[in-house]
């Protein structure tokens, strides 16, 4: 397999779990150094060791874990310190968030604050640590990681929607303004993926109404984060390097669009 990131420096927030943990490890077997940020070390999918240990021991990779709560702008710069020490970041991939449901005749504004300060307002300075860094060295790839529910809104997923059609609209702006300046800046917007946000945040895989939405999937199934991985390493690598200012959408077909 070609080392499409050799040489490279990679953050991904929300890196310990789900979607995140396995971009992590596709770009160390791809020659990153991976700088993951999240809550804690561990995976929420079960007993097997953190990523960047896997990174570390197995692989023999370059990895670093980094405790981080991505609204906490201090926390956020110990992450770039980080990437620093490694060699100053080359990639972030915006990816920590939260997945609720809310009534919204009922919806708190704590509710919504939660949901916005993490998907929208965490992922905007983020952006802009890494950016800072990025436009400085002349290059550099930000992906942000939207979702289906940031094309098409669903009932009961108000605030989600919104957040994470913020964060459509954030790339294509954010796109236009880093352009120029060498960095490139998409987004991938997962369909419905088997991941602990999909069955314990919000019970949506395993459920009557994941079989509902599954129903509408042409490929007749959820998809894997080691499929978005994939998508993310397209975009993160020179495989993508005329795309800019672009929304991929992996969804097995949900959305057709």
């Amino acid at each position: 397999m070609d080392s499409l990131l050799s040489g490279k420096v990679a953050v991904v927030t929300g890196g310990a779990s789900g979607i995140g943990r396995s971009i992590a490890r596709l770009f160390a077997e791809h020659g990153a150094a991976v700088v993951v940020a999240d809550l804690q070390a561990a995976p929420r999918e079960g007993d097997d060791p953190p990523v960047h240990e896997v990174i570390q021991e197995q692989m023999g990779g370059e990895a670093r874990f980094v405790a981080c709560d991505v609204s906490n702008t201090e926390q956020v710069a110990d992450v770039m310190a980080a990437a620093d020490d490694l060699g100053g970041v080359d990639i972030l991939i915006n990816n920590a968030g939260v997945f609720r449901q809310h009534d919204f005749l009922s919806m708190t504004a704590e509710d919504f604050d939660f949901v916005m300060d993490i998907n929208v307002k965490a992922a905007f300075f983020v952006a802009q640590a890494a950016a800072q860094r990025m436009v400085e060295q002349g290059d550099g790839v930000i992906l942000n990681l939207s979702s289906v529910a940031g094309i098409q809104g669903s009932a009961g997923f108000t605030t989600y929607c919104a957040s994470k059609g913020a964060i459509r609209l954030f790339t294509y702006a954010l796109a236009a303004e880093l352009g120029p300046q060498g960095v490139r800046v998409n987004a991938l917007h997962p369909g419905l993926i088997d991941t602990k946000m999909t069955t314990d945040d919000v019970p949506v895989v395993g459920s009557e109404m994941g079989e509902g939405f599954k129903q509408q999937i042409p490929m007749d199934r959820f998809g894997h984060p080691d499929e978005m991985a994939k998508a993310a390493l397209f975009l993160a690598s020179d495989m993508g390097s005329y795309v800019q200012g672009a929304s991929l959408v992996a969804d097995g077909g949900l959305l057709r669009v």
